[in-house]
């Protein structure tokens, strides 16, 4: 077919389907007609010639952003308005009156005006109508702040005349005062409360606290019962309102009396003076954990919390201990900081088991691994004690894989078990560095073989321990594991070196420094082969660490300190032993035949 035919036919298609549709189309008008709306032009707002078109774009914006930023201008300038007119004058009037009924007195007694009981009711019956005032203005007209500015006030007046009345002018007995001082804290925390005002609760709890020494009452069984007291109806409006903070500020003034009286007590009172630590003890414990206990939060512990609970633990433990230990009872004071640390423990593993905050029981649990800690550093020496230290650590490193690998506690919970375990073996390790093997025996031997063998021996089964049963849950762990079990050892090995050839005599002295650099560079260079042969990076990085511990020893001590043939037989010894080991990191080097690694190899490094 030509291209004229073919064209010839597609326009007859087209005409087809132009015909088609304009049926349609009219099929579907005669159904429905549809009348066409005139479109309405857009109404264009007027110009104004005076404006270039850039800047009615610029002013159309900022028109836009003003609404903003003077809403913001308008919220920021309002917050100001009621923080200062609101709070901060109130507050600053209440002191001013405060300040003024002080210089009025001093005024007063300086000029002779008043006799001193005069100033004294002058001074209460002011703070009591400043009180009255404040308490009707709070309750009458919506809870100003000058009203709670007033009470704070009047309060804080009351107080100082107490003082005043008791202290100075000597006008109201100590046990009298400690009544109304308990009467003022009692009415300021009841407003507290009543109107969960923390600043009023601050004067409260400081009143009632230091109430004993505000009106200057001795240190007695009195006096410290008395705070005991006070404490605890602190303790319970704390944690009604949860006022954290406050809880320290009870501890900072409970804790100075509590060790002025314990370190009063004698040794007929002394089975008194524990069982009242431990009350003490309680109460700052509910402080500390009381609003976690009754909400159930897992969420972290406030930072409150934990201060005081350190602060509370740290107070009653040493407190007892030195009244047992100043009562020549000593072993008393053992026992005493050990079962402080059950104690410790065995409410936190409770903790735990109830499903309380687990915050709480980890916490109580550590503090406890502490004061074990201390207790067996009091009640063990030497090895029994390194021993004791590897053996917690031991068992913490159990509990951090058995608590990993099933899954019931945190990640966090784990990680603090193993900082706990790391920090029992560092004890450890440190009392045999600083004690029975020190680096000093080294050169100059031992004091005691037998202790300083066992003690070292002891860390390196721990070290080892703690690697076997932390295999699984990090390689890093288990790498630090492997280098300190290994440098455990050479160390171990070095010191029976020194000390079984003796150092009692120069000679022997000599032979001991040369075996002991042989010892080195041989270990040293078996390392690096070892670490050649089972393609470990890390065992060939220690074995060349310690072939340069053994280069330096050398260079410096044994140049220095031996004689002529001892330093002769320290060079070609170490010099042989490195030759040896320059041919044998030759031959057997990642690649080998001095060409580059391959990939293999590259892969085996990584892996190892």
């Amino acid at each position: 077919m030509s291209t004229e035919a073919r064209l010839d036919s597609v326009e007859r298609r087209l005409a087809e389907m132009g015909s088609r549709l304009r049926q349609l189309e009219g099929n579907v008008g005669s159904s429905a007609p549809t009348p066409t709306p005139t479109p309405t032009p857009p109404v264009q707002p007027p110009r104004v010639p005076s404006e270039s078109p850039l800047a009615a774009a610029t002013a159309g914006r900022a028109e836009q952003r003003r609404p903003e930023v003077g809403s913001s201008a308008t919220i920021s300038a309002a917050s100001f308005e009621d923080l200062f007119g609101g709070r901060i004058l109130a507050w600053i009037g209440g002191l001013a009156i405060l300040l003024g009924s002080i210089l009025f007195l001093g005024m007063a007694i300086s000029n002779g005006w008043l006799d001193e009981p005069t100033r004294i009711v002058i001074a209460a019956f002011g703070s009591t109508v400043l009180l009255i005032v404040g308490v009707w203005l709070h309750e009458r007209n919506g809870r100003p702040e000058a009203a709670l500015a007033a009470v704070a006030s009047s309060i804080s007046g009351l107080f100082a005349t107490l003082v005043v009345a008791t202290q100075a002018y000597e006008l109201v007995s100590p046990a009298i005062g400690l009544s109304i001082g308990a009467l003022i804290a009692a009415v300021g925390l009841l407003l507290a409360v009543r109107w969960s005002s923390i600043a009023i609760a601050a004067i409260g709890i400081v009143g009632a606290l230091a109430a004993p020494v505000l009106v200057g009452t001795d240190v007695s069984g009195t006096s410290i019962a008395f705070v005991a007291t006070a404490l605890a109806a602190c303790v319970a409006i704390l944690v009604w309102q949860r006022w954290d903070w406050l809880a320290l500020a009870a501890f900072a003034i409970s804790a100075p009396q509590i060790v002025a009286w314990v370190s009063q007590e004698d040794g007929e009172r002394l089975a008194l003076t524990l069982p009242v630590l431990i009350g003490f003890w309680a109460l700052y414990a509910v402080a500390a954990f009381g609003y976690e206990i009754r909400s159930r939060d897992e969420g972290l512990l406030p930072i409150a919390s934990w201060l005081l609970l350190l602060g509370s633990s740290a107070l009653v433990v040493g407190a007892g201990y030195y009244a047992l230990y100043s009562g020549d009872a000593h072993a008393a004071g053992v026992i005493w900081v050990l079962g402080m640390a059950a104690l410790h423990v065995g409410l936190g593993t409770l903790a735990l088991r109830l499903g309380l905050n687990r915050e709480i029981g980890s916490m109580l649990i550590g503090l406890g691994l502490a004061l074990s800690a201390f207790g067996l550093a009091d009640a063990l020496d030497g090895p029994a004690l390194v021993a004791a230290w590897s053996a917690e650590a031991v068992v913490l490193a159990y509990l951090a894989r058995r608590f990993a690998l099933d899954g019931t506690e945190s990640d966090a919970a784990v990680d603090r078990l193993l900082f706990v375990a790391a920090g029992f073996l560092g004890l450890a390790v440190a009392h045999i560095l600083a004690l029975e093997a020190p680096p000093s025996a080294i050169v100059n031997g031992l004091d005691d073989f037998g202790g300083a063998v066992g003690g070292v021996s002891i860390c390196l089964g721990a070290i080892a321990a703690c690697g076997y049963l932390l295999r699984d849950l990090d390689p890093r762990i288990a790498t630090v594991a492997g280098v300190a079990g290994a440098g455990s050892l050479v160390y171990l090995v070095s010191l029976a070196i020194v000390d079984l050839v003796g150092v009692s005599t120069p000679g022997e002295a000599q032979a001991g420094q040369v075996w002991l650099s042989a010892f080195w560079a041989a270990t040293g260079l078996g390392a690096v082969v070892a670490g050649l042969v089972r393609h470990s990076s890390s065992v060939r990085l220690g074995g060349l660490s310690l072939l340069g511990l053994a280069i330096a020893k050398v260079w410096t001590y044994d140049l220095a300190e031996l004689d002529d043939l001892a330093r002769v037989l320290s060079f070609v010894g170490l010099g042989l032993l490195l030759l040896i080991g320059a041919f044998a990191y030759h031959r057997l080097r990642p690649g080998g035949g001095g060409s580059a690694p391959g990939t293999a190899e590259v892969k085996r490094e990584m892996a190892s």
